[in-house]
Parts: structure tokens; C-alpha cells; sequence
């Protein structure tokens, strides 16, 4: 396991330029190590070519380190064994989570329910959860058998001469 670092502004192992040429919010894939729990870029959810390392003494501890923000989007677990990375991986508060793989795993299942859980992203895309999104319920009934109301012209009288002849007759031939 790593040693802990004491608490100072991050550094690039890794600074991502600015890329211009491809558009005005492009940046090259930048590493941050050394990242303090209290930085934005540890605090909230972070999109595009970064990402954050911290350090862990514990498994317990990278697990509570994983689950102290309320988002989550996505996970990684990264083990020599795909089993121990299985079981590490269901203590995740994430939408996805894949061990030994960045994203693509998941993301190139369409079975595979997508989306975040806490304050990350809204519903799910990709699988049976994913099509349900797009529905909306509806329920259309028929009373087949007795009407809870007169028919069309029938006055409430006979509504109810009606009703008690046809409940007398299921009695008769024992109908439940």
C-alpha cells in the first residue's frame, strides 16, 4: 500500500495542454497526484481527460474514500485478480463500475443498464431500464361483467332491479 502525502496543491505528473485546434475547451489527458480531499477536482464530478490519484493505506479506506462524494457516475478497480476487483468493486456507490477497464467494458453493453447514482446523471440509458424511459404507462380497463353504473338510458331504478336479479343469480349457481 502507498504512504499518505500531507495535504498540498496537487501536482501534474502529467499537465494536459490546451488544444485549440480541436476546439476552445480542449485539453491533452492530464494526472493529478497528490490531490487534498477539500480541491474541486476531488469534491465534484470531473469531465474529460483527468484524472485524480490518492493515495490509500487500506482497502476499507480506498472504498471510503470512493463512497465520500455524493456522485457516482463511474468506477475503476484495478486488481491482479478479477474476482478480489469483482468483490471490491459491489462496495462502489457507483452507476458503473468495471474492473480492470476504464469505461468501455460497460459502456459497449447495450444490455447493460447505464447512469449514475446519487447526484450523478438522471435515469439510465442502454437495457430494459433504458427503453422504459422513453414509455408511459397507461391502464385501460373494461368491466366485462356487471357495470358499476346504469347504462346508457337505463334510469337508477331499473339499474338496481337489474343488479339484484343478476347477484341473485350468481348466488343461485354458486359464482364467486
Amino acid at each position: 500500500m502507498s504512504t499518505r502525502r500531507s495535504a498540498t496543491a496537487p501536482r501534474c505528473s502529467r499537465a494536459g495542454r490546451a488544444r485549440p485546434d480541436v476546439g476552445p475547451l480542449f485539453y491533452e489527458p492530464t494526472i493529478l497526484d497528490g490531490v487534498d480531499a477539500g480541491s474541486a477536482v476531488c469534491a465534484e464530478e470531473t469531465f474529460g481527460p483527468v484524472v485524480s490519484v490518492y493515495r490509500f493505506d487500506s482497502e476499507d479506506e480506498a472504498v471510503a474514500q470512493a463512497n465520500s462524494t455524493p456522485y457516482g457516475l463511474n468506477s475503476s478497480v484495478w486488481s491482479r485478480s478479477a474476482a478480489h476487483g469483482r468483490r471490491v468493486a459491489l462496495r462502489l456507490h457507483s452507476g458503473t463500475v468495471n474492473v480492470n477497464e476504464g469505461y468501455a467494458a460497460a459502456y459497449g453493453s447495450v444490455a447493460a443498464p447505464m447512469g449514475g447514482m446519487g447526484d450523478s446523471g438522471l435515469g439510465r440509458r442502454h437495457g430494459s431500464e433504458g427503453i422504459l424511459k422513453y414509455t408511459e404507462p397507461q391502464s385501460v380497463a373494461v368491466q366485462r361483467l356487471l357495470p358499476l353504473a346504469p347504462s346508457f338510458g337505463m334510469d337508477d331504478q331499473g339499474y338496481a332491479r337489474l343488479m339484484t336479479r343478476a347477484l341473485g343469480a350468481l348466488k343461485t349457481f354458486r359464482v364467486k
